[in-house]
Protein backbone atom coordinates (compact mmCIF):
# COMPACT_ATOMS: atom_id res chain seq x y z
CA UNK A 1 0.00 0.00 0.00
CA UNK A 2 1.38 3.40 -0.99
CA UNK A 3 1.84 6.00 1.74
CA UNK A 4 0.26 9.37 1.15
CA UNK A 5 2.72 12.22 0.77
CA UNK A 6 1.00 14.83 2.95
CA UNK A 7 3.58 17.50 2.25
CA UNK A 8 2.93 17.27 -1.50
CA UNK A 9 -0.80 17.71 -0.96
CA UNK A 10 -0.31 20.76 1.27
CA UNK A 11 2.37 22.36 -0.93
CA UNK A 12 -0.33 23.63 -3.27
CA UNK A 13 -1.62 25.82 -0.44
CA UNK A 14 1.84 27.28 0.01
CA UNK A 15 2.26 28.30 -3.60
CA UNK A 16 -1.18 29.69 -4.32
CA UNK A 17 -1.49 31.65 -1.09
CA UNK A 18 2.01 33.12 -1.32
CA UNK A 19 1.60 34.26 -4.93
CA UNK A 20 -1.96 35.50 -5.14
CA UNK A 21 -3.32 35.52 -1.57
CA UNK A 22 -6.05 33.19 -2.76
CA UNK A 23 -6.76 29.60 -1.76
CA UNK A 24 -8.72 27.62 -4.35
CA UNK A 25 -12.02 26.13 -3.20
CA UNK A 26 -11.04 22.79 -4.71
CA UNK A 27 -8.11 22.56 -2.28
CA UNK A 28 -10.29 23.12 0.78
CA UNK A 29 -12.86 20.69 -0.59
CA UNK A 30 -10.25 18.00 -1.26
CA UNK A 31 -8.83 18.32 2.27
CA UNK A 32 -12.34 18.19 3.76
CA UNK A 33 -13.13 15.06 1.74
CA UNK A 34 -9.89 13.44 2.95
CA UNK A 35 -10.88 14.35 6.50
CA UNK A 36 -14.34 12.82 6.07
CA UNK A 37 -12.80 9.67 4.57
CA UNK A 38 -10.45 9.46 7.52
CA UNK A 39 -13.41 9.78 9.89
CA UNK A 40 -15.29 6.99 8.08
CA UNK A 41 -12.27 4.68 8.11
CA UNK A 42 -11.82 4.99 11.87
CA UNK A 43 -15.19 3.26 12.54
CA UNK A 44 -15.60 5.00 15.88
CA UNK A 45 -18.86 6.95 16.11
CA UNK A 46 -17.77 8.88 19.22
CA UNK A 47 -14.55 10.06 17.59
CA UNK A 48 -16.45 10.88 14.42
CA UNK A 49 -19.00 12.93 16.34
CA UNK A 50 -16.35 14.82 18.27
CA UNK A 51 -14.34 15.54 15.12
CA UNK A 52 -17.41 16.73 13.21
CA UNK A 53 -18.47 18.94 16.12
CA UNK A 54 -14.96 20.37 16.41
CA UNK A 55 -14.86 20.99 12.66
CA UNK A 56 -18.21 22.78 12.80
CA UNK A 57 -17.04 24.90 15.75
CA UNK A 58 -13.81 25.81 13.93
CA UNK A 59 -15.76 26.68 10.77
CA UNK A 60 -18.16 28.88 12.77
CA UNK A 61 -15.33 30.71 14.53
CA UNK A 62 -13.38 31.10 11.28
CA UNK A 63 -16.48 32.35 9.46
CA UNK A 64 -17.03 34.98 12.15
CA UNK A 65 -13.40 36.07 11.83
CA UNK A 66 -13.89 36.29 8.07
CA UNK A 67 -17.09 38.26 8.50
CA UNK A 68 -15.28 40.82 10.64
CA UNK A 69 -12.40 41.00 8.13
CA UNK A 70 -9.75 39.43 10.36
CA UNK A 71 -8.96 36.55 7.99
CA UNK A 72 -9.69 35.67 4.39
CA UNK A 73 -12.47 33.37 3.23
CA UNK A 74 -10.01 30.81 1.88
CA UNK A 75 -8.24 30.71 5.22
CA UNK A 76 -11.56 30.10 7.00
CA UNK A 77 -12.43 27.20 4.71
CA UNK A 78 -8.92 25.73 4.83
CA UNK A 79 -8.67 25.75 8.63
CA UNK A 80 -12.08 24.05 8.93
CA UNK A 81 -11.09 21.40 6.39
CA UNK A 82 -7.77 20.90 8.15
CA UNK A 83 -9.60 20.44 11.46
CA UNK A 84 -11.54 17.56 9.89
CA UNK A 85 -8.36 15.99 8.59
CA UNK A 86 -6.36 16.43 11.79
CA UNK A 87 -9.14 15.15 14.05
CA UNK A 88 -10.23 16.35 17.44
CA UNK A 89 -7.46 14.53 19.35
CA UNK A 90 -4.75 16.69 17.78
CA UNK A 91 -6.84 19.81 17.23
CA UNK A 92 -5.48 21.97 20.06
CA UNK A 93 -1.90 21.13 19.15
CA UNK A 94 -2.70 21.96 15.52
CA UNK A 95 -4.26 25.31 16.46
CA UNK A 96 -1.36 26.19 18.74
CA UNK A 97 1.18 25.28 16.09
CA UNK A 98 -0.83 27.18 13.48
CA UNK A 99 -0.77 30.31 15.64
CA UNK A 100 2.98 29.98 16.16
CA UNK A 101 3.57 29.54 12.43
CA UNK A 102 1.24 32.44 11.72
CA UNK A 103 3.10 34.68 14.14
CA UNK A 104 6.45 33.85 12.57
CA UNK A 105 4.96 34.37 9.11
CA UNK A 106 3.47 37.73 10.13
CA UNK A 107 6.82 38.91 11.50
CA UNK A 108 8.58 37.73 8.34
CA UNK A 109 5.99 39.47 6.15
CA UNK A 110 6.34 42.72 8.07
CA UNK A 111 10.13 42.52 7.90
CA UNK A 112 10.02 41.83 4.16
CA UNK A 113 7.62 44.70 3.63
CA UNK A 114 9.79 47.04 5.67
CA UNK A 115 12.90 45.94 3.78
CA UNK A 116 11.18 46.44 0.43
CA UNK A 117 9.85 49.87 1.41
CA UNK A 118 13.27 51.07 2.49
CA UNK A 119 14.68 50.44 -0.99
CA UNK A 120 11.87 51.91 -3.08
CA UNK A 121 13.74 55.14 -3.67
CA UNK A 122 16.48 53.28 -5.54
CA UNK A 123 15.83 52.65 -9.22
CA UNK A 124 15.04 49.06 -10.05
CA UNK A 125 16.23 47.76 -13.35
CA UNK A 126 15.22 44.50 -15.01
CA UNK A 127 18.33 42.86 -13.59
CA UNK A 128 17.21 43.44 -9.99
CA UNK A 129 13.84 41.71 -10.01
CA UNK A 130 12.14 39.20 -12.23
CA UNK A 131 8.72 40.59 -11.23
CA UNK A 132 7.34 43.07 -13.72
CA UNK A 133 5.81 46.38 -12.57
CA UNK A 134 2.19 45.18 -12.77
CA UNK A 135 2.92 42.25 -10.45
CA UNK A 136 4.79 44.55 -8.07
CA UNK A 137 1.79 46.91 -7.95
CA UNK A 138 -0.63 44.02 -7.41
CA UNK A 139 1.38 42.67 -4.49
CA UNK A 140 2.01 46.14 -3.07
CA UNK A 141 -1.68 47.02 -3.26
CA UNK A 142 -2.53 44.16 -0.91
CA UNK A 143 -1.13 46.12 2.02
CA UNK A 144 0.04 44.21 5.05
CA UNK A 145 -1.68 40.92 4.41
CA UNK A 146 -0.24 37.67 5.65
CA UNK A 147 -0.65 34.50 3.59
CA UNK A 148 -2.12 32.56 6.52
CA UNK A 149 -2.80 29.53 4.35
CA UNK A 150 0.93 28.85 4.58
CA UNK A 151 0.70 28.73 8.39
CA UNK A 152 -2.37 26.48 8.22
CA UNK A 153 -0.67 24.12 5.75
CA UNK A 154 2.59 24.03 7.73
CA UNK A 155 0.79 23.26 10.98
CA UNK A 156 -1.32 20.62 9.23
CA UNK A 157 1.70 18.83 7.78
CA UNK A 158 3.61 18.90 11.08
CA UNK A 159 0.59 17.73 13.05
CA UNK A 160 -0.16 14.87 10.67
CA UNK A 161 3.46 13.74 10.58
CA UNK A 162 3.95 14.06 14.35
CA UNK A 163 0.64 12.34 15.08
CA UNK A 164 1.82 9.02 13.68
Amino acid sequence: MRRTNWSARWSWAYGTDMRSRRIPNVLSLAIAILGLLRIMLVHDPVTAGHTLAAGAAIFTAAFLLFWYGAIGGGDAKLVAAAALLVGYHDLFGFLFLMSLCGGVLALASLAAERFDLSFRRWPRGPHVSSIDQSDRDRVASKGSTVPYGVAIATAGVITLIAGR
